[in-house]
This record gives structure tokens, sequence and C-alpha cells, in this order.
């Protein structure tokens, strides 16, 4: 236990110490601030030309058809500051004014020989805009239906029975209620992802370069390679964790202070995360971790030269990705048997059901079996992979074949 703590403590020292890990860091956490930022960023590059263009838009109705009416689209909220005319601005006129700045955009109504109307949407540039926005016609049209309405002299409840007013659900036929805010999971599952990941690809780095520095010999003399495997594992996870603890707090904090409240309801609703879901996903953060770091530990203990650490790991992160995107894109249909076993499959379960919980729809027993499923791997593993490194941690040789691996595991005298 005492050499445990030391590995685990000469780990995390150098770990921390790494230019490479606080350079890294701190890029990651400026990016965060920046990216909540965005949008405020944005409004500040654009407040200069709102005060002076204020998305002012000209509405011309030279025939009066709206009879005054169309005074009220300025009470709509609909973004624009509303301009509204009955003299007969020609095109031209229009086209002065937007390159004055006068007015941003126009509208101009026209009356058809064939009894229909016209709306001509006038803009600067026709790589501004595609079409009418969809807003402005659903307020003109409802503008135009009440002025007709009311002409005919109908009762409210005339009036009332020609625009019922209908109450919405959605329903599924599915028993399994699915609740959760999508976009919330999404981002949790890569954030899940990325500490995994690469905090467990730190430990076949630090084998390989340690190796190299010829470190790992002092620490195979003094201790046991079983201790030196667990002790680097250990000691990176911890270093993993609490730099996913801090990215993940200065991400809340950033979105809590520099996000509109409203924005951040709507997408980043995480009333869902409950402490129980928080210490579900440290479990199998760790255990996820425990089980991939075990095999970057068996691959970095096969190479000698830090360049073959990318080719050697390339089957490990395979086999990453495609739990990670086996649970990723089963999401987007919960309550299916694929994601049920991408639940407690050990390679993508770390990533799969921690937001099964969150939704709702793990069962206490889909719960157990997968951690058991999850342990039982990581046992298997970690017997394989400490007897592969304590075979192969002082080879300075060429790097290990997938044959030399299984003939050193079935040797009997190793």
């Amino acid at each position: 236990m005492r050499d445990l703590k030391t590995v685990i403590a000469f780990t995390i020292k150098d770990m921390v110490k790494r230019k490479s890990f606080i350079i890294s860091t701190i890029i990651i956490l400026v990016l965060i601030v920046i990216g909540f930022n965005i949008p405020n960023i944005m409004k500040a590059f654009t407040n200069g030309e709102e005060s002076s263009a204020g998305d002012k838009m000209l509405v011309v109705d030279s025939t009066n058809l709206f009879e005054g009416t169309l005074e009220n689209l300025n009470k709509m909220e609909l973004g624009y500051e509303f301009q509204i005319t009955n003299d007969n601005i020609s095109f031209d006129d229009i086209k002065d004014k937007i390159e004055k700045k006068d007015i941003d955009k126009a509208i101009i109504i026209e009356a058809k020989e064939d009894g229909t109307y016209k709306l001509r949407y006038i803009v600067e540039n026709m790589t501004q805009v595609s079409t009418i926005p969809e807003d402005i016609i659903n307020a003109i049209s409802t503008m135009y239906t009440n002025l007709q309405i009311s002409k005919l002299g109908l009762t409210q409840e005339q009036i009332l029975s020609l625009s019922p007013n209908f109450e919405y659900s959605i329903e599924q036929t599915e028993e399994q209620e699915v609740s959760g805010n999508l976009v919330v999971i999404m981002l949790l599952s890569i954030v899940l992802f990325y500490a995994i990941y690469f905090c467990a690809y730190q430990v076949s780095s630090s084998i390989t370069t340690e190796k190299t520095s010829k470190i790992m010999e002092t620490l195979v003399t003094s201790t046991s390679p079983r201790t030196i495997v667990l002790g680097k594992t250990i000691g990176i996870g911890i270093v993993g964790l609490v730099q996913i603890c801090v990215i993940v707090g200065v991400a809340l904090l950033s979105a809590k202070a520099f996000l509109e409240p409203e924005l951040l309801n709507s997408v980043l609703d995480i009333s869902k995360f409950t402490p129980y879901l928080a210490i579900i996903t440290i479990i199998y953060f760790i255990l996820g971790y425990f089980a991939y770091a075990l095999l970057y530990a068996l691959t970095g203990s096969t190479v000698s030269k830090p360049e073959d650490i990318q080719s050697a790991n390339t089957p490990v992160a395979i086999l990453a990705v495609i739990g990670f995107y086996l649970s990723y894109f089963t999401m987007m249909n919960p309550t299916s048997e694929l994601n049920q076993f991408a639940a407690i499959f050990p390679i993508s379960s770390p990533f799969c059901m921690p937001f099964r919980i969150m939704m709702g729809i793990a069962s206490n027993s889909e719960i157990i079996l997968s951690i058991a499923v999850l342990i039982i791997t990581i046992l298997v593993i970690a017997k394989v992979a400490i007897k592969i490194y304590s075979n192969a941690i002082l080879n300075y040789g060429t790097r290990m074949t997938f044959k030399d691996i299984v003939n050193v595991y079935k040797d009997k005298n190793n």
C-alpha cells in the first residue's frame, strides 16, 4: 500500500508539472469562457449598426387597403421599427432611402387586377434574405382577416368560433416515459467521452515516456509491476477527474454569468441532473476510465519509442470511438433494444448508462447489471494487462506484435 501511494503521488506530480497539461487546460478554459461569450460578442459588434439603422422597415399601403390598421405592427414585437405610409412611393425612392440608411427594408402592398394582392419585399441585397419573414406575413394576413371580419358585423361569439382555441399535447405509444434535455445529455456524453478517452490515453504515453527515459528501471527494482500499473492508472485518473471537474465547473459558471436566463433555461436545462446522477456519473467515469486505462497500459508497455504510441493505441482508440458512437446515436431512440444493449456493453456503458438514468428509463436491475459487467471486464483486462506489462515493460527492442503478446500471456513460467 505504501508503494502504491508513492507511485500515485509520483504520477500526479509528474502529470501536473507537464507543460502540455497546463497549457491544454488553460486553452480549454479560455475557449469555454469565450464560447459562452459569443452571443455578447456578436451583440457588441452589431450594436453600432442597430443604433444607426435599427431594423427599420417601410410598409407602403398606397391603396389604404388596411385602413390605417398597419400601425398595430409596432405593437407586435416583431423585431422591426415599422414606418407606415399611404403615399405612392416608387421603387427608386425606396432604393434611395435604403442607400441613405433611412430604412433597412421595405414592403409594398399592391392590389392586382384579378382581385388578389401582392407583397413586394425590397432589400439592399438578395444575399441578405431568401424570402419574406414568415412572422411578418402572418401578422399582415391576420390583420387583413380581422379587418374584413369586423366589417361583417359579427358578434363576439361568432368571431371566436372562426378561430377556435385548441389545446395541444404530445403523447407516446410506448409505456416507458422519456424525459430530459437531449442537448444537455449529448453535451455531457461528449464531456464524459473526452474525460475517459484522453485521461486513459495519458497512461500509455506516460509508460512509454518513462521507458524511454529509463525511469521505469528504477521503479521496477523498487516495487512490483502490479503496483506500477495500478498506481499510474489511479494517479492519472485523479488528475483527469479534477481537470474535468474544473472544466465543467467553469462551463457552468460561464453559462450562468454570460448567457441570457431564457436561453440558459431552454437550451441548458440541468434540472434532471440530481446529486444521485452526479454520483452515478462519477462511478461510471471511474469504471470506464479503468477499463480503457488498463488497455492503454498494455499497449504502452509493448512499445519503446514515443513515436510508436499512436499506432499501438489505434485498436483501443477504435474501441473507444465505437463505444461512444454506439451510445451517442442510440440516444435518438433511448427506448430501443440497441440502447439497452449499449448501456450494458462494457465499451459503451460508461457513456450511455448515466444518461438513461437522466432520462428516467433505466431500472435498478439494469444499473446493477451494467456495473457488474463493467467490473468483471475491468478485472479480466487488469489480469491480462498486468501480466503482459510485467513481461513487456523492460522490452527496449522492437514493438511487440499481437502474436508476441498472446505467447507471453500463455507462457506459464511468466
